[in-house]
């Protein structure tokens, strides 16, 4: 449930802890920002000694504070945060900010305690509070930019210094600016729902470390799309490795950054990989907001190698580039002769610029229904000389009049970072042109114009059938962690998978050649025989494998190497005993898996597999749970897909359903048990070609 966060935003009455009377402090700080705006708000420093802060009349003590107070500076030590936050409660103080960094644990476990259960607000700690522009309230502790001003785009940041940088270089209007901080109780979310409803609000941009509630956050992305605002989030570190990537191979070919990535498409959220595409995407968004399509983009400009390499970035930053229509193509070889009358399109080929239709051009482009947006490319740098400024004039007169009745985002793109032209910049922004630095940040904020509709979550209602299946396999994975194991035994792993209908190639666990003997009539050769040890994960790597064992003296020898070399290889690791599996063998061979990837559930996987599925590096991935068409699609974005579809008559072409099958269902498996089961590793699924059919061969499943 998100909390309400007016009284943090717009609070009447303000109250000061951590002023001084007589050196500068945060405190003091915030009642400067406050002071210089002429804030209509009632501000309250509390004080134990002094009477007046700079003219203000204080109180002595929190208990001390009238009714009501909708807000609270709490500018005080880390190990005062907890006394001071009860204090404000047992007060009725709706809501509180607290700066304070460098927690102890104790004292952090403690605050944070307290923040979860309390009634009151609290933002914080380790913030630097929030800025409402549109209203004057600065509760801000240091000075700001003398760059901001208030306009129509709202930034949540988890990071101070983010905010600073954001002040400091940002072109357009802010209306809000919340630093959350640690996040020990409110978080992004529910400033998210707030701004949603905020009329002074068009579009926000988020810098995030981390998402602690996955659910809150796409549930406030949903409330921000349907209320007509705009997106845009920066993840910073992406380079961590995913915590959850521990022995499977699937789990140690992905990471949080992959996550983060999966859980921002299917909710439809656009991303940036940095604070100049952040600002670039902001100022375009503010104008332009964000529209579900497919974002293609069309290119123009008025230099051939410009506009060129601007196509060039925009593949590589995935911003799809638009098509012209035989129509478009006829209209601009009328009406711009001489230009190649294709994306991108270069205007200074037609040398005759009094048969040069820029604006007419454009119309017909914008007109095009295979186009989405446009962007102009136009030197625009502040350092242009007069001649050059005088001569680029005509173009960019001719893109504001396109502007004029445009129903879709036109966007100006000055070439290189340089500062804007402060003429050319008046020009396009009167005409309601967003106008940015650099080809890169200008293509990635074209790109974020384009709102993917957010995928819809897989869903089954549990039968009886499915809550006594996973009853029944709750409790066997109970068991095998009551004895103190880390994977799962190949039987267990087996009956789970047969319980969600995932095909296996028949096997036994025996403990030794004279049990072999014995139950060799349960299972046919040839066979694959593997060591069954609790301590080895990858059994191939240190020679537990012997493939192709057609008979009991074969069996014997193979029972026999296989102790050798894990002897060798692993002295420490306990033999629990010898899988024998008929040897499956298929045209194909695929991998499929899972990770526990909290708070966003559960990350699916597949992609090529075999010996060399690390090495080889493909695989698409989606969060649990996946439709049969889910899984076809992530299938067929892999080079396993292409292989599949026939590539080059390799093989067949090969029905890619029975392996969706098999991933669709091994997604509900991680879905229903991916808080016991960490990873899954199913190397290698034979496929067979041309009817798809598959086998697992080979299982690892490790648990929490």
């Amino acid at each position: 449930m998100s909390r309400d966060v007016s009284s943090l935003i717009k609070p009447a009455t303000i109250a000061v802890i951590g002023a001084s009377a007589k050196k500068r402090a945060q405190g003091n700080a915030v009642i400067d920002n406050l002071l210089s705006r002429e804030c209509e708000s009632r501000i309250i420093p509390v004080h134990r000694s002094a009477e007046t802060i700079q003219g203000l009349v204080t109180v002595p003590a929190i208990e001390d504070l009238p009714d009501n107070v909708d807000l609270a500076i709490a500018s005080v030590p880390a190990a005062a945060a907890f006394e001071t936050a009860l204090a404000l409660e047992s007060r009725g103080v709706k809501s509180a900010i607290f700066f304070a960094s460098g927690f102890s644990q104790e004292d952090a476990d403690t605050f944070r305690s307290l923040a979860t259960e309390s009634t009151m607000n609290i933002q914080g700690p380790n913030c630097m509070g929030l800025i409402n522009l549109n209203d004057g309230l600065f509760l801000y502790p240091a000075t700001t930019s003398s760059k901001i001003r208030a306009g129509r785009v709202a930034f949540i940041a988890q990071s101070g210094s983010a905010a600073i940088t954001l002040m400091n270089s940002a072109e357009f209007g802010i209306s809000k600016i919340i630093t959350v901080g640690s996040e020990f109780q409110l978080t992004a979310a529910d400033y998210m729902n707030w701004l949603a409803t905020d009329d002074d609000t068009a579009a926000i941009g988020i810098v995030l470390e981390a998402i602690k509630d996955a659910d809150a956050f796409a549930r406030a992305a949903r409330r921000v799309f349907e209320t007509g605002k705009s997106l845009v989030v920066l993840k910073v570190g992406n380079s961590a490795i995913g915590s959850a990537a521990t022995l499977a191979h699937t789990g140690s070919m992905t990471s949080d950054a992959d996550t983060y990535r999966l859980f921002f498409e299917a909710n439809g959220i656009a991303t940036v990989a940095d604070y100049d595409e952040l600002n670039a995407a902001l100022e375009i968004l503010s104008r332009h907001g964000q529209r579900e399509n497919r974002g293609r983009l069309a290119i123009v400009g008025i230099s051939g190698g410009q506009t060129a390499l601007a196509c060039d970035v925009a593949v590589t930053a995935g911003v799809e580039l638009a098509h012209f229509s035989d129509a478009v193509v006829r209209h601009i070889g009328e009406v711009s002769p001489g230009t190649l009358a294709q994306n991108p399109i270069d205007f200074g080929s037609v040398t005759d610029e009094a048969a040069r239709d820029i604006a007419g051009s454009i119309k017909a482009i914008l007109n095009d229904d295979g186009i989405d947006m446009l962007a102009v490319i136009q030197d625009c740098q502040a350092g242009l000389h007069e001649k050059s400024l005088e001569s680029y004039s005509t173009p960019i007169d001719a893109y504001c009049r396109s502007a004029r009745d445009a129903s879709k985002p036109i966007i100006a793109i000055s070439a290189t970072s340089e500062e804007i032209h402060p003429d050319i910049r008046l020009k396009f922004e009167s005409h309601g042109i967003p106008i940015v630095s650099g080809l890169r940040e200008g293509i990635v904020g074209a790109g974020t114009i384009s709102r993917p509709r957010p995928r819809a979550r897989a869903e089954t209602a549990e039968t009886p059938e499915m809550l006594e299946r996973k009853t029944r396999i709750l409790s066997l994975i109970h068991g095998e962690l009551k004895n103190g194991r880390s994977q799962l035994t190949s039987e267990s792993c087996l009956e789970i998978l047969a319980a969600y209908g995932i095909p296996t190639s028949s096997s036994l666990v025996v403990a030794n050649a004279a049990e072999a003997a014995e139950r060799i009539a349960d299972i046919e050769f040839p066979l694959a025989v593997k060591v069954a040890s609790r301590h080895i994960a990858h059994r191939s790597e240190l020679g537990g494998v012997m493939l192709g064992v057609r008979d009991m003296d074969e069996l014997s020898t193979a029972l026999s190497r296989i102790a050798e070399n894990v002897a060798a290889a692993a002295p420490n690791a306990k033999i629990d005993g010898y899988e024998l599996q008929r040897e499956v063998r298929g045209d194909l061979e695929a991998v499929a898996g899972f990770v526990a990837s909290p708070p966003f559930g559960v990350k699916v996987m597949v992609g090529t597999g075999g010996t060399l599925v690390e090495l080889i590096d493909d695989l698409a991935m989606g969060l649990a749970p996946l439709t049969v068409a889910d899984a076809q699609a992530l299938i067929a974005s892999t080079k396993l897909g292409k292989r599949m579809n026939g590539y080059r008559n390799l093989i067949a072409q090969t029905d890619t359903r029975p392996l969706a099958e098999l991933v669709s269902n091994l997604s509900l498996l991680a879905r229903d048990l991916g808080d016991l089961i960490t990873s899954c590793d199913l190397n290698p699924v034979m496929i067979h070609a041309g009817s798809g059919e598959v086998a697992i061969v080979d299982v690892l499943m490790t648990l929490k």
